[in-house]
């Protein structure tokens, strides 16, 4: 079997997922080289992935190693530059959203992309790839709801891992941009139709770090879209209960639900408490497979020779939106695209 010879680069949480996913679910892929400049990801990289040698800067993995392509984890404002130097370098591209931290950004990813034709790019819109999310597409494709014209969305991350979040607040470009993307990237996705206009709210009851790193600790948004349709989306940076992410599209026929309760699994706990559904607990778990899936077809492209349905546009389109939403909140006014 004629494998890709993959390095990744960043190893955070999600970092660890793909080079986990990599070196041992997918079997027409091997991890050959990682690049990572804090020890814990070193660490990991030689206890668990096998890696005998680590390497410290990307430009110089791109130079040495013997990979065919790269997979780009790294914090958010690092991700255009490192696209354009793995495509230049003739590599194939993966990279985790967002695309970039802003519009410029994007351009310079975009003509990257544009120079390179015959190298596979995607980007890590990984709820394109979640089971329920693209058996909600299927549907809406083969008219089981009519025609949808409403998206609702619901993100939010646990409480449990606010005080990391707090830590880059004043780094993440925002609530809207760092929580809301996918959920814009699927409004797009479901409705068929690009966004016109945009309002926003932000704001902060429990933990006033946010406040004071100038984002929110919760935020809503309404989109108007070319086509008339409508987008409402709740974002949130403490949910008590767990990771919670819950999206409806509504059509003229009918309504699509996927995941109205963030269950753990299909468990239910008797107590005295009454009958409890565990909920998940953050992105990784709840996505676990979604990531799988998207790396998997990442790699297929690339040694099929073709491009995904994830592109660099959807990644700048998704930024301009957040962009707007967070001017919108700010401004307290409507903001036209």
């Amino acid at each position: 079997m004629k494998k890709l010879r993959v390095g990744v680069v960043g190893l955070g949480r999600l970092g660890k997922v793909h080079a986990w996913n990599i070196a041992y679910r997918i079997p027409n892929a091997e991890l050959v080289a990682v690049c990572s400049s804090h020890d814990g990801g070193v660490e990991y990289a030689r206890r668990e992935l096998g890696m005998e040698h680590v390497y410290a800067d990307y430009r110089e993995m791109l130079a040495k190693a013997d990979i065919d392509a790269v997979v780009i984890v790294t914090t958010s404002s690092e991700h255009c530059w490192q696209i354009e130097a793995a495509l230049d370098a003739g590599k194939h591209v993966f990279c985790e959203k967002p695309l970039g931290v802003d519009v410029a950004q994007c351009k310079l990813a975009e003509a990257a992309v544009e120079r390179h034709p015959d190298r596979t790019f995607m980007l890590g819109f990984m709820r394109r790839y979640d089971k329920s999310y693209a058996y909600a597409k299927k549907k809406i494709e083969e008219g089981a709801i009519g025609t949808p014209y409403l998206v609702k969305a619901t993100g939010m991350d646990p409480e449990s891992s606010v005080q990391e979040t707090l830590r880059y607040a004043k780094t993440s470009s925002g609530i809207f941009l760092d929580l809301g993307i996918h959920d814009m990237d699927l409004m797009r996705w479901f409705l068929g139709s690009e966004v016109t206009e945009v309002y926003a709210m932000g704001a902060t009851f429990k933990y006033p770090g946010f406040r004071e790193a100038g984002d929110a600790e919760t935020g809503a948004a309404m989109f108007k879209f070319e086509n008339g349709a409508m987008g409402m989306m709740h974002v949130g940076r403490a949910a008590p209960h767990g990771y919670h992410v819950e999206t409806e599209i509504v059509g003229t026929d009918g309504i699509l639900r996927i995941s109205a309760v963030p269950e753990k699994n299909l468990a239910m706990v008797y107590n005295v408490h009454g009958a409890c559904t565990e909920c998940v607990g953050s992105f990784p778990e709840r996505f676990a497979e979604a990531y799988l899936n998207e790396l998997q077809e990442f790699v297929d492209c690339a040694l099929e020779g073709r491009q995904p349905g994830t592109t660099v546009y959807d990644g700048t389109k998704s930024t301009i939106i957040g962009y707007a939403a967070t001017e919108a909140w700010k401004t307290g006014k409507i903001v036209k695209l």
